[in-house]
């Protein structure tokens, strides 16, 4: 790969490029374009932004993603979780509609791009695992309840203030019952039903730009002018290119929405792009992603846009269309322009119920239910992290509802690596292999002894547990303690105060003359303990290759083999039964 495609993917894509891959990229490049210039305004009311706003972000960003990015099918473009952050943070300190609020949000694009280049660079894409599947599940549902409801003021055609969770958006929607303006409630109803039924039974026309064509035209025909809030005059002509001015006290304000939105924008984009990388074999590059994100933000602040990323509907029908290079994402880029330079008086009649509705129909789609029957049956503690993300973003708002999310989940990491499940090791019988006797039946263990595996890394935060754990199970033991093997198989890292518990475990034990055993040292483990003379002082008991191996050097009797009924696990992660063959 030379120098060029390296810098540009779209060279080397090219370079290859094939007549029957043209068909496809224009069909879908012109689809999604006819998807997008709706979308594009809906996004941008959400957003708090006046529609032509989502025109201009949907001009640039495809473009410089189309030449940087290493994705083929990904639809760049306004989204909706973005759209409701840059509302939430820009709407706490401008006013909607305001050329403060405008500056400002253009301003977050800024600094949204500034960051996903910054993390490309530094190859930082690894920190999106921080936001693991309960959190993100939970905080999409209630994203997508509160991006819903803060939409009904359009569909009502009422006024109503913004709020940051869906109980002030409640109380508003109740309160103004008796001011719904019926041809609104109409044309927004009719869109919504519309949109959902050819969803279902049409699914490759454009229902968006049939939707808001139709209601324009309503609009028009009934001279409902007035009666009907519609977008009005749209500035026909490109954007200008311009640098947003740099306010340093408000990009400080603006700090913590701007990190979020580009942890969760690039989230959102790498989980689709490699989704149908995977489906048309090749391989998207993570943090080469980050770069090509963060050019096309900064491309798009210069070019008064907000904050984009790829986009989960688009790209699906991006994919569906025949999308096989991102030249389909040139051909959209090129099509918005079209629109942006001719076809903007058109949009003057088109009612922002429709858009309203365009937003409320997708969105409502992000609620998802099967993840929560899904965690039932297999993890309750994540499904209380997902329940938990969900209430805080209902409540407290978007980004303190992601934020509180993302540490409760590192909380819970923190809580379950201090305490790491412990097995207590018996022998099966007829072979040399130790398996978990909690959960096995029929094992054999031997007189006197402990063995045990602890399967986590061995460092200061579960130093305490290990040791209370050994405690607890010699006081479980009938007769006196000879000997206790830790089987060390499972452990992959061990730091200095790990090191020090375990020279501190070996001569308490030998002074009252108890043998400790390490077997299975990984290499990383071995190599510490040799660097600290501990491995010198352990001597031949933490070179056996296995349990079974220090078994033989002790010489230990057997017990009657054990049978174990019930499959209960004790606090502290020590399981106390089972019935099936597991570790």
């Amino acid at each position: 790969m030379n120098f060029w495609e390296k810098a540009f993917p779209l060279v080397g894509t090219l370079r290859g490029y094939q007549k029957d891959q043209l068909r496809g990229d224009i069909t879908a490049g012109v689809t999604t374009a006819v998807m997008l210039i709706p979308q594009g305004m809906a996004y941008a009311m959400l957003a708090g932004l006046p529609p032509i706003v989502g025109l201009y972000s949907a001009l640039v960003p495809p473009l410089l993603y189309a030449f940087l990015g290493t994705s083929r099918q990904l639809s760049v473009g306004p989204v909706a979780m973005d759209s409701l952050l840059v509302a939430a943070g820009v709407g706490a300190i401008a006013q909607t509609g305001t050329d403060e609020y405008v500056a400002a949000a253009v301003l977050l694009a800024l600094m949204v791009g500034a960051i996903q280049l910054l993390m490309g660079i530094l190859r930082m894409g690894f920190l999106v695992n921080f936001l693991s599947q309960p959190v993100i599940s939970g905080f999409t549902s209630a994203a997508a309840l509160i991006i819903g409801l803060s939409q009904f003021k359009h569909i009502l055609g009422v006024s109503m203030k913004n709020s940051p969770n869906v109980f002030g958006l409640l109380a508003q929607i109740f309160e103004k019952a008796g001011e719904v303006q019926f041809e609104t409630l109409l044309i927004g109803g009719v869109a919504i039903a519309m949109l959902v039924t050819m969803k279902k039974k049409a699914p490759k026309i454009p229902a968006a730009l049939l939707a808001v064509s139709i209601g324009a035209v309503i609009v028009w025909a009934a001279n409902l002018e007035g009666k009907v809030a519609i977008v009005g005059t749209v500035p026909a002509g490109l954007p200008d290119m311009r640098v947003p001015p740099l306010d340093w006290e408000l990009m400080k304000t603006l700090l913590p929405s701007a990190i979020t939105i580009a942890l969760v924008a690039f989230m959102e984009s790498i989980a689709v792009s490699q989704t149908y990388a995977r489906k048309n074999n090749y391989t998207v590059r993570p943090s080469r992603e980050l770069v090509a994100l963060g050019f096309s933000n900064l491309a798009g602040s210069l070019f008064q846009g907000y904050p984009v990323t790829g986009g989960f509907s688009r790209t699906a029908v991006n994919a569906q269309a025949g999308a096989k290079t991102n030249l389909a994402a040139l051909l959209t880029s090129v099509i918005i322009g079209v629109a942006l330079l001719f076809l903007t008086p058109l949009f003057y009649f088109l009612p922002k119920a429709v858009l309203a509705a365009i937003i409320v129909t997708a969105v409502f789609g992000l609620i998802d239910l099967n993840e929560v029957v899904r965690l039932k049956k297999i993890k309750r503690s994540d499904l209380l992290l997902l329940a938990g993300t969900f209430a805080a973003t209902l409540s407290l708002g978007i980004i303190q509802g992601i934020g509180l999310g993302v540490g409760a989940s590192l909380l819970w990491f923190v809580v379950r690596t201090t305490r790491p499940h412990v097995a207590v090791l018996g022998r099966v019988p007829g072979t040399t292999h130790f398996r978990n006797v909690r959960r096995n039946r029929g094992l054999t263990t031997y007189q006197g002894v402990i063995a045990v595996r602890m399967d986590a890394q061995f460092y200061f935060g579960n130093v305490t547990f290990l040791k209370e754990t050994l405690s607890s199970l010699e006081g479980e033991m009938p007769e006196p303690l000879q000997a206790v093997i830790m089987d060390a198989s499972a452990i992959n890292n061990l730091d200095s105060s790990a090191e020090s518990a375990l020279r501190e475990l070996r001569d308490g034990y030998e002074s009252r003359g108890v043998q400790f055993y390490l077997t299975g040292v990984k290499g990383p483990v071995f190599d510490v303990l040799e660097s600290s003379g501990l491995a010198g002082a352990f001597g031949a008991s933490c070179r056996c290759l296995s349990v079974h191996e220090a078994i033989h050097l002790l010489g230990a009797e057997p017990r009657d083999p054990i049978e174990l009924t019930s499959d209960e696990t004790e606090p502290g992660g020590v399981e106390r039964a089972g019935s099936s063959a597991h570790l």
